[in-house]
């Protein structure tokens, strides 16, 4: 069995955006971020707008802010912006082995070349709920932000969402 990895700054590594997420978050307008849409069962596209209908207006101390599409799958807080997107696909080098982050009884996993520079983004990927969700974390959070964020989702995904994958 392997240790929790924890994503805070206790662990002295950090995580890095993966370039599909990058590519998949792109700014319409000043104050607005695009989500990216990927495609869903009709089960778990519900599952998805019920979540994100009831995702709160702040996160992590950051305000809600617009994203496109409108009712689209995911929402957005604060500037630099935190990015919640649902129903994202499984990463591609996913193991039934691979570590995670266990907060608030969901396993956020990141993939190993994302944990090197605190100065970087994180995009932590909850395989334990199921369609996935996935945050993107701006850096300037990474000290004080991401581990409050993921620990304020997590009571949602639970409540919306379905079991997932194990992560150790």
């Amino acid at each position: 069995m392997h240790p929790r990895r924890r994503l805070g700054p206790s662990t002295g590594r950090g995580v890095v955006a993966s370039a599909a997420a990058c590519l998949a978050l792109t700014a319409c307008s000043p104050g607005t971020t695009s989500i990216e849409e990927h495609d869903l069962s009709g089960a778990d596209r519900a599952a998805c707008e019920a979540l994100v209908a009831d995702l709160p207006d702040t996160l992590a101390g950051e305000t809600r802010a617009e994203v496109e599409p409108g009712g689209g799958p995911g929402a957005a807080w604060g500037d630099p912006a935190y990015v919640l997107t649902c129903g994202v696909p499984e990463p591609e080098d996913y193991e039934p082995t691979a570590e995670c982050s266990v907060i608030n009884g969901v396993g956020w996993y990141v993939t190993d070349d994302q944990l090197t520079d605190q100065s970087e983004d994180a995009t932590p990927i909850a395989l334990t709920r199921t369609p996935y969700v996935e945050v993107r974390v701006p850096a300037d959070y990474r000290t004080e932000g991401i581990d409050r964020a993921l620990a304020e989702l997590a009571p949602l995904l639970e409540e919306h969402l379905d079991e997932g994958v194990p992560c150790l």
